[in-house]
């Protein structure tokens, strides 16, 4: 009976240091706030380095100062209206940035749209393609007919 008791106990004692770690685990880390214009070139605030980082980026994002646009995390820029793959690449260059990297090394232009989507090569530019052994068929058997 003692063992079933101190089994219980233990279980009760551990629950609340589980849930204790398991906040811990899941919790955000505080990311550094890189000092401006120090390293990486001559980028002093914030429009500066989302114009650096291209993708009209400066007119999607109006950061007030350098440290409150460093704070953003993916929930802030997702209520100022971004679209995620936007949100994803900010983020990105963000932490390039902090890395050390100046944003002439890793800021690039946005894929390009793809020409031929959907069932492969049944459809391309958005138009059905048709083979010729169908259109074949059609023609001998309207001969035959």
């Amino acid at each position: 009976m003692s063992l079933l008791s101190s089994w219980s106990l233990t279980s009760q004692l551990s629950r609340p240091l589980t849930l204790f770690t398991r906040s811990l685990a899941t919790a955000t880390r505080q990311r550094p706030v890189p000092a401006p214009g120090v390293k990486q070139g001559a980028i002093k605030t914030a429009e500066e380095f989302l114009k650096a980082v291209g993708r009209d980026s400066e007119s999607k994002v109006s950061p007030n100062s350098w440290t409150e646009f460093w704070g953003y995390d993916g929930q802030a820029l997702r209520k100022a209206g971004l679209a995620v793959r936007d949100r994803r690449y900010i983020l990105w260059c963000m932490e390039k940035y902090r890395q050390g990297l100046a944003p002439e090394e890793f800021a690039h232009s946005p894929s390009p749209k793809k020409t031929i989507r959907g069932w492969g090569p049944k459809v391309q530019n958005g138009k059905r393609i048709r083979s010729k052994r169908i259109k074949d068929k059609t023609k001998k058997f309207k001969q035959v007919s």
